[in-house]
């Protein structure tokens, strides 16, 4: 196993979570996302049948993230899995007051983070997203702006996107703080 190149404090305090996953190819892409931006927490909330991180295609697709695979933590209701942390929900939806883009999310996950809060990241099932009661657990919601017609991206991206959002911010605010 390789050591981390960048270690920040945001790692240390994040958590994907993936609520209700369908397909093990999402699970194992999550793993590898996350773990080349630093991350290794991955969290699975009542996953489908075969969305499970010892099904062969998980494997397959987190592409030398099988410690994050293996690691991956497994809840059976949502409150367990997000309990004490500030929790941000991603969502598709049009109509949501006060949604943040993914690179204010980033921010505000880091400046969280900073101050010793853990942080939960909500990603829904791949067709459906997360229910409107799974909305209501997040202190936040975030939407990842789409140019086309396409109403949104596929699951592992958008932990790609937001993983990537967020570690940037974690960099700025070390070189802001290094500048000081």
């Amino acid at each position: 196993m390789s050591e981390q190149r960048v270690h920040l404090k945001v790692h240390e305090h994040t958590a994907f979570v993936l609520v209700r996953p369908h397909y093990p190819e999402n699970v194992g892409a999550s793993a590898r996302a996350i773990k080349t931006m630093g991350f290794s927490r991955l969290v699975i909330v009542r996953a489908g049948r075969l969305a499970v991180p010892e099904h062969a295609m998980a494997f397959k697709m987190s592409v030398r993230a099988w410690d994050v695979l293996h690691a991956t933590e497994r809840h059976d209701d949502l409150a367990s899995a997000v309990a004490g942390s500030l929790v941000f929900a991603t969502s598709s939806r049009r109509g949501l007051s006060g949604v943040l883009t993914a690179r204010e999310a980033g921010r505000l996950a880091v400046a969280e983070a900073e101050r010793g809060r853990d942080i939960r990241i909500l990603f829904g099932n791949e067709k459906t997203g997360l229910a409107a009661d799974e909305l209501e657990r997040a202190d936040h919601c975030l939407r990842i702006p789409m140019a086309g017609d396409q109403p949104s991206i596929n699951l592992a991206q958008a932990v790609q996107l937001v993983a990537y959002e967020i570690f940037v911010a974690g960099l700025e605010a070390r070189a802001a703080r290094s500048a000081e």
